[in-house]
């Protein structure tokens, strides 16, 4: 199983961070914990939005078109 997350800050509500993973808990706890680098900063983080797959290859185009321009869009208006 993988899962496409959204993270979004608790102390900025304006930013979001998409990602995938097959353990979104340890996944969320390195973010929290400031072992990544790109959003240590935005800490503490807290799971806005997750979805399951069962298909790899799926779970990483779903992830890309997230982190697309339109991508966005979708998730703000319909996640």
């Amino acid at each position: 199983m993988k899962f496409v997350y959204i993270l979004q800050s608790q102390d900025n509500s304006d930013r979001y961070c998409v990602g995938s993973t097959t353990d979104i808990e340890e996944r969320l706890a390195r973010h929290n914990a400031g072992e990544v680098p790109h959003t240590a900063k935005y800490k503490p983080w807290r799971v806005n939005t997750y979805l399951c797959f069962t298909d790899n290859d799926r779970a990483i185009a779903f992830e890309k078109y997230l982190k697309s321009g339109s991508g966005r869009a979708f998730a703000k208006k319909r996640l």
